[in-house]
């Protein structure tokens, strides 16, 4: 994955409001590396391989439908990829990771989540990414997927939040 590109690489921000959930409560979420396919859409798993869980260097193998593979297909194969978390800051709720193997193209992805916010209601999740251009994609589309795959996310997040306050 190491692989320079002369290039430029699709550097993009999405972002999304949280108002039924802390920001604490969103960023123990994410944090929790190695489990992220409780939340985020079309990964149907996501697990450790190395390193310990929320901590820099560990890193995590995750597969499902959401991109479609080098082959082209989303349909009849399953896109993964491992990642390795590079940064954390617990402080200000941010995690950096990158792609160090998958089947969907990337030649360089460096991902960074913040969760930004305070009080106890609400706060916005950003995601911004920086990759080297993917052969069959556009930046437009894969834009569109890192929003709705963030969307979906925070949703997921934050009615999992509503059900536990609506138990206790």
């Amino acid at each position: 994955m190491e692989e320079k590109s002369s290039v430029a690489k699709w550097e993009g921000k999405v972002s999304t409001t949280v108002t039924k959930a802390s920001a604490n409560e969103i960023w123990s979420l994410f944090i929790d590396f190695f489990n992220f396919h409780n939340w985020f859409p079309n990964m149907s798993t996501c697990y450790g391989v190395h390193g310990v869980n929320g901590e820099v260097g560990g890193v995590r193998y995750c597969a499902g439908f959401s991109l479609p593979t080098e082959d082209g297909s989303a349909e009849q194969n399953c896109s993964w990829s491992k990642e390795r978390l590079v940064a954390v800051d617990r402080n200000k709720m941010s995690m950096s990771y990158e792609m160090v193997d998958c089947n969907v193209g990337f030649k360089s992805y460096l991902s960074t989540l913040k969760v930004v916010g305070g009080g106890d209601e609400g706060c916005v999740i950003e995601w911004l990414f920086a990759v080297d251009p993917v052969e069959g994609l556009t930046y437009d589309y894969l834009l569109q997927k890192y929003q709705d795959g963030l969307d979906q996310t925070a949703k997921k997040m934050e009615d999992s939040f509503v059900q536990k306050k609506a138990v206790q």
